[in-house]
């Protein structure tokens, strides 16, 4: 048998066999079909030219090729496969990546002469007329390739209208007659390569697959290109009846389908008896895979779903939602995102140990790259998934409500890092200090709103929950007391931190409170994070810090292909400059303190071996707890909040968390660890970059570390206390071991932090050393003076 494809032009013996056709179907039945009119031409003694563009006239227009529904691909940012979306299980492939073998296999079975006849075959038809005749009429059987083709095609583009849908699968002669001169046509404009191709990419195999390639890969695991004799005898079988062969259903039934094309095939000699028969012995070789369709079967599954959510709110793919659906799961589009693999098996691997899916508790993370927005990883402890018995849901709780549903979370103290950089910009030194009471009450009507106006709600009592006393910005912050910041917002006013923090990323919608009172985000409270906000919100809100103050939107694409590969949109990054740089990195050097020594982070053991920075959160009744923390390279929030499965917040207090009985939750201790392992697991695929210490002559009051000048020469020591910031000058000379003239001691003394222009006093030695009894100098490396803060 041959399958060798003709040229796109039809040749004579095909013309007669249109004309041969139509007659013989209109002598079998009796009957004359309305607007087929059929051209005895040769009776006339017209040429095969002259009949060729009769009957063209007579035709309707070309049948459209639609673009078939295709699978979409969705990928990591190294271009691994994280998830697929279909409504048709289905990849185009051209013939030429077609095993032969399949491609006789399906020949044979279902139009053996299909190179030969025209757009269907006579025998077969006139045979299939007087079976239908003698069975009232049933139309069945003697449809060509092509008939079958144009079917199919008439089905996918009545998707959605009953009407064509219904005429296209009514059992009926008009809609034989329909696609007959639909097959007339295709066969006029195209050859029977590209046929055949079509036919082989539209046809239905059972289980889900449509098109031959994605049932290679479903039944076979494995490209249509590679496909044996025994795997394609089986799928040429399935297309007749796909449901009633389906091998994962009815191998039995399968298998006698597939041994009858075997057998067809050799009948043809298109193989040999002795090669069907071998073949007929053996199983059928099955390698079902999954289809897993959606992103409940992804690698990242609220990161697939937040990718869908924020593609479906881009008008440029379509005018509504459902063209943009439609694309998105019909388009065989390939989406390029920026999730990482192992940053999303890190933050997937912490937030199962410390959160269990049917705690009464929610454990959320979120990792975004600074400078870029790029969106690393998302996961949650709750799976995806309907089964409420094991803590499955839909809902996406790491991210904005627009694309998870999630209300979100009051974030604590975290907020007060948008106080504090507000303050630094607006000059406010660095070494401001407030007499941080244990317990204070504030007046709100001292509190500016963005008119200018006191906000003038009443009095605000606040209390502080960690320490009391004197505090400067480092302490207050690193302590997060909650008194200091409440007379800190008081200088800021409440409009500038919150405009901040609305421009870092955080969806704040509702700045004023209703007739009660309630549902505030704007008001003195806002330093103490009364607002609901999710984690990613507040990872991209602290990746600005990270960053010098380069804010970035949350990126989780960076572009899309269409089916044929072309670039169909790309997704830039999204970035403005909020803050100096200056400003940035005076909130780093305040914020790294929460990891070193002193700090609540250091405390916990949640501090890595390279620079970090971060803040802790803990909400009225402990119903939530964060800790948002961050490298120069990558920021994450880590939240748990306290939950029932419906989200209502409850305290965490008195719960079983992952296993462990929560006292009293707070964010170093409960949210913190869940960060740590996370950020530990990746820490060593970082880079090795430190933060920018503050620029003091653009900063005020930036605390930096006294040099350690002793027995340096007066001129050395004056230039490395100018280069740290401070201001020198000489205080005379002192008894010490050191050379005369050389620097004795410095008052502060070296290792001390003060701020960046402060006057460091030099002593000079007088090359006398000091009594034994004396402890303050003469030492080599000794210091003398008011030592640290």
């Amino acid at each position: 048998m041959s399958v060798a494809g003709p040229d796109s032009r039809i040749p004579a013996s095909r013309v007669w066999s249109h004309l041969g056709v139509m007659a013989a179907v209109a002598a079998c039945l009796g009957v004359v079909v309305a607007g087929l009119a059929i051209p005895f031409a040769a009776v006339l003694g017209l040429g095969a030219r002259e009949v060729s563009d009769s009957l063209e006239r007579g035709l309707p227009a070309q049948l459209a090729a639609t673009a078939l529904p295709q699978k979409t691909k969705i990928l990591d940012a190294d271009g691994n496969p994280i998830a697929q979306l279909y409504d048709e299980n289905r990849v185009n492939v051209q013939l030429a990546h077609i095993s032969r073998t399949m491609v006789e296999a399906i020949v044979s079975i279902e139009d053996y002469r299909f190179y030969s006849h025209g757009a269907l075959d006579i025998k077969g038809t006139i045979r299939a007329l007087i079976t239908n005749q003698a069975a009232s009429g049933t139309v069945q059987g003697g449809s060509s390739i092509t008939q079958q083709l144009v079917k199919n095609m008439l089905i996918a583009q009545a998707e959605g209208d009953k009407d064509a849908l219904a005429a296209a699968t009514a059992n009926t002669y008009e809609r034989k007659f329909r696609e007959l001169r639909y097959a007339i046509a295709l066969e006029r404009q195209h050859s029977k390569d590209w046929i055949l191709e079509q036919y082989l990419n539209i046809a239905y195999f059972g289980d889900g697959a449509f098109g031959v390639q994605s049932a290679a890969r479903h039944y076979f695991n494995k490209n249509a290109s590679r496909l044996n004799l025994r795997e394609s005898a089986m799928l040429a079988g399935l297309v007749k009846n796909p449901t009633g062969y389906d091998p994962t259903n009815y191998p039995d039934r399968a298998i006698e389908r597939r041994n009858l094309v075997l057998e067809r095939m050799a009948e043809l000699h298109v193989i040999s008896p002795a090669t069907a028969t071998k073949t007929e012995r053996s199983g059928l070789g099955l390698d079902v895979q999954p289809s897993n369709n959606g992103c409940v079967f992804s690698r990242a599954p609220f990161f697939c779903d937040y990718v869908l959510s924020y593609l479906m709110e881009d008008k440029q793919l379509g005018a509504t939602v459902e063209d943009r659906r439609k694309l998105l799961y019909s388009g065989g589009l390939t989406i390029h995102t920026t999730v990482s693999l192992p940053d999303q098996e890190a933050a997937d691997g912490s937030v199962a140990r410390h959160v269990d899916p049917t705690d009464s508790a929610i454990g959320a993370l979120a990792m975004i790259e600074p400078g870029t927005g790029d969106v690393k990883a998302i996961a949650q402890s709750r799976p995806m998934g309907r089964d409420r018995r094991k803590g499955e849901t839909f809902l996406n709780y790491v991210v904005p409500q627009k694309y998870g549903d999630s209300a979100g979370f009051q974030a604590g103290s975290t907020f007060k890092a948008f106080v504090l950089a507000t303050a630094i910009d607006m000059k406010i030194p660095l070494t401001q200090e407030f007499d941080a009471k244990e317990h204070m009450v504030f007046n709100e009507s001292d509190y500016a709103d963005c008119d200018g106006d006191p906000y003038g709600y009443g009095e605000w009592p606040v209390s502080n929950s960690t320490d009391s006393g004197r505090m400067n910005m480092y302490t207050g912050t690193r302590l997060s007391v909650n008194t200091y910041y409440g007379q800190l917002e008081q200088l800021t006013g409440i409009c500038e931190p919150f405009r901040l923090a609305k421009a870092m990323g955080l969806e704040l919608t509702h700045p004023l409170p209703d007739k009660h009172g309630y549902g505030a985000e704007r008001t003195p409270s806002f330093t103490l994070g009364t607002p609901n906000v999710s984690p990613l919100e507040m990872a991209e809100a602290y990746s600005t810090f990270a960053a010098r103050g380069l804010h970035c939107n949350a990126r989780p694409v960076t572009s899309i292909d269409d089916s044929a590969g072309n670039l169909l949109k790309e997704y830039p990054q999204s970035c403005q400059q909020l803050l100096p740089s200056a400003v940035a990195d005076a909130v780093n050097d305040i914020l790294r303190g929460v990891q070193e020594p002193g700090g609540f982070g250091y405390s916990a053991g949640i501090n890595l071996d390279k620079p970090s920075a971060g803040k802790t959160g803990t909400i009225q009744d402990n119903k939530a707890v964060w800790f948002v923390g961050y490298t120069p390279a990558l920021a994450t929030a880590s939240m748990i909040a306290g939950a029932n499965y419906e989200g209502t917040p409850i305290s965490l207090n008195g719960q079983v968390v992952g296993g462990t009985y929560i006292v009293s939750a707070h964010g170093s201790t409960t949210a913190g660890p869940m960060w740590g392992d996370a950020m530990k697991a990746i820490e060593d695929s970082l880079p090795d970059e430190d933060f920018v210490p503050p620029a003091g002559d653009e900063i005020s009051g930036v605390l930096k570390q006294v040099p350690d000048v002793n027995g340096m020469s007066v001129d050395d020591a004056r230039q490395a206390l100018v280069d740290a910031g401070f201001s020198p000058a000489l205080g005379g000379y002192v008894n010490s071991g050191y050379a005369y003239g050389d620097v004795a001691y410095t008052s502060p003394g070296g290792g001390s932090e003060f701020s960046s222009g402060d006057v460091v006093t030099i002593y000079q030695s007088n090359g006398v050393p000091p009594p034994q009894h004396h402890s303050g100098g003469g030492k080599p490396g000794g210091g003398h003076g008011n030592g640290g803060r």
